[in-house]
């Protein structure tokens, strides 16, 4: 079971994640997109989406330094564990907040506003449902494990962050998440099943940002009337004709 928990499903929605993507733009180019409802609503909008993106680039950001960085390289340039684990679970917990905050708006917004719900799809529905439950795992294990100590101190650094770089370098050690908090492993869980999803969401629109807006030239929009049509500038009202 614990090589089939933690070697074969992970490899499974790897492999999934990949094809998935490579098959949606392949098949579904018109279809790669956010699906934007703007039009339809932007109070809601302005606030809930500001606070659901930057508090997912803060929780992803944390995920890529608590799991890709060894403790041994924290430790080498001088940050103490108990100052990585105090801004770890400072900064975890605010991204997490604006995160489920700012999708709490989103989905309420969509439920409320009837043009927003009518262009909500199935998948979308599952894909919040996802979504939500990995935030919540994710936040429940730095409250309980770090704050509340629920369990006894478990120090992901030594375990689950080990296994994550065994795996992705193909020789994953199933062992390290089978001897983890039941936390960890349900949110590890969670967090396969969302990767399985993605290529099927809109969450494709991640690996198409509009990059090129920064380096664009600007575009020159001029008045009607600084432009002259032919060999006059043309004059307000009826022209007489004949």
């Amino acid at each position: 079971m614990d090589t089939f928990l933690w070697v074969i499903v992970p490899y499974l929605c790897l492999t999934t994640f990949v094809v998935g993507h490579f098959w949606r733009y392949r098949y579904d180019k018109f279809g790669w997109t956010t699906r934007s409802s703007q039009l339809y609503e932007d109070k809601m909008l302005r606030i809930g989406s500001p606070l659901f993106h930057f508090g997912m680039l803060g929780v992803v950001g944390g995920h890529v330094i608590g799991l890709l960085i060894p403790e041994s390289w924290t430790d080498a340039v001088g940050v103490s564990t108990e100052a990585y684990h105090a801004v770890a679970v400072v900064g975890g917990l605010i991204a997490g907040v604006m995160a489920l905050v700012g999708m709490a708006i989103l989905i309420y917004r969509r439920r409320t506003v009837g043009p927003v719900f009518s262009a909500t799809t199935p998948m979308d529905k599952v894909m919040y449902a996802v979504l939500g439950v990995v935030i919540a795992l994710g936040m429940w294990n730095t409250i309980a494990g770090s704050i509340l100590s629920v369990g006894g101190h478990y120090d992901y650094r030594e375990g689950v962050s080990v296994w994550y770089r065994s795996f992705l370098a193909f020789q994953p050690d199933p062992e390290l998440m089978a001897d983890a908090p039941l936390g960890f492993q349900l949110h590890a869980l969670a967090a396969f099943a969302l990767f399985a999803l993605w290529p099927f969401t809109r969450l494709v629109h991640v690996f198409s940002a509009p990059l090129g807006y920064l380096t664009r030239p600007y575009l020159v929009y001029r008045s009607r009337d600084d432009v002259e049509l032919g060999s006059h500038r043309p004059r307000r009202g009826w022209e007489r004709v004949g």
